[in-house]
């Protein structure tokens, strides 16, 4: 059987610590107490903080030993992500902590396959959690009742999270088969019409995810890439980098295209959506875009059409990392739009920024065997976008 890792530090909390362990054994499951104080402990877990440490890219001394709490709880955390990425037979991973252990047991579960059973049991999991969860599959519970000490409170939320990880740890969700290959395709609402093309003519021999391009979205996809778990993908809406780049409220990372370089799977892309920086409610929108074309999409999201210079940075922007991939990759243009509300008589219909973003992709292309750049002269959601983008995919996968 599989092993429960009870995670956190025993210099604090080791009274809750050992209470989960010993809740995680009597539902069945096999538990051992990961210790990852950093400061003296002298609890006897069964894995302790110089273990933890060894796995710093520095050693145990790069963890231990800091005057510097922030240094030390941001050194023990990159050594557990290590810890755990060496453990071969992980049931499911169980936190209990407060701010400092929830960033130290979240990192390190973050580094974790998609599928691998992770709950934290934190002070701070009613509150924004995003920071903690990223695009992976943590399970946040909240603690309630500070982590300080075994009472009424503490033992039920406590023991019902170690039930619940050695549920998941004895009764494994069994892999899943398919003769389909998976393939991640990202969309926003103004480019449905696009997906839904591609998916009907894909979807009889592959395996479609699927993915909200809401900044979190685009990560997710990437991290699937990252865990071998996507095969290829239709990137044809690459919006969150008009919101990194400007100020939005669903940006994506730096590392946006980050998992497709790295893995060398085969990419069609495109620039679904970059006509637009998403804000919340109209009041939301900063003092300094007043005047710009806005468009209420509902009463919480307001979008903002970028300008010719703004698209121009984008497609640079784009265009720098699809000439870093060394797999097999078709960057389509879409001359007639880029979003349900870029066309004639649309709110957002802009040719001067369009062939901006347009020239911006053109100018900067590295050539190679590999890549190809197709201009359709079509809108992104005609039916003869999907129908070039499955050709260019079946071409290249």
């Amino acid at each position: 059987m599989k092993t429960v890792y009870v995670i956190g530090t025993c210099d604090t909390k080791e009274a809750e610590l050992r209470y989960a362990v010993e809740r995680v054994q009597a539902a069945g499951a096999v538990a051992v107490l990961v210790d990852i104080s950093t400061t003296q402990s002298t609890a006897k877990a069964g894995i302790t903080p110089e273990a933890v440490a060894k796995h710093h890219p520095h050693g145990a001394d790069a963890v231990l030993g800091h005057s510097d709490r922030g240094k030390a709880v941001a050194a023990m955390g990159e050594a557990l992500t290590g810890f755990l990425l060496s453990r071969t037979e992980i049931g499911a991973v169980l936190g209990i902590g407060g701010g400092g252990g929830t960033y130290m047991v979240t990192q390190a579960m973050r580094a974790l396959p998609v599928g691998v059973p992770k709950l934290m049991v934190s002070t701070i999991a009613s509150g924004n959690v995003a920071p903690y969860v990223g695009p992976t599959d943590i399970t946040m519970m909240h603690a309630v009742a500070d982590v300080a000490g075994l009472n009424t409170i503490t033992r039920k939320v406590i023991g019902n999270a170690a039930h619940a990880a050695a549920g998941m740890a004895v009764h494994a969700v069994p892999e899943g088969s398919s003769d389909k290959r998976p393939v991640g395709l990202t969309m926003f609402g103004v480019t449905t019409n696009c997906i839904s093309h591609i998916r009907h003519f894909i979807e009889a021999d592959c395996e479609c995810f699927v993915f909200h391009a809401t900044g979190t979205g685009g990560q997710c996809m990437e991290k699937l890439i990252d865990s071998g778990l996507l095969t290829a993908c239709l990137d044809i809406t690459t919006t969150e980098i008009a919101d990194h780049l400007f100020g939005g409220i669903l940006p994506c990372t730096e590392d946006r295209f980050g998992a497709v370089i790295r893995s060398r799977i085969p990419y069609v892309g495109s620039m679904g959506a970059v006509d637009m920086v998403n804000f919340g409610g109209r009041d939301t929108v900063p003092a300094q875009f007043s005047d710009r074309n806005l468009y209420v999409h509902n009463p919480q999201v307001t979008l903002m059409r970028t300008t010719a210079e703004e698209s121009r940075m984008i497609g640079r922007w784009i265009i720098e990392r699809i000439n870093r991939m060394e797999g097999p990759v078709r960057f389509l243009l879409p001359l007639g739009g880029v979003s349900a509300i870029d066309a004639p008589g649309k709110p957002f219909h802009d040719p001067a920024a369009d062939q901006a973003l347009f020239d911006a992709i053109r100018s900067a292309w590295s050539p190679a065997p590999n890549r190809k750049l197709i201009e359709i002269d079509a809108h992104i959601n005609d039916e003869a976008f999907a129908e070039a983008a499955v050709h260019a995919f079946r071409e290249i996968s």
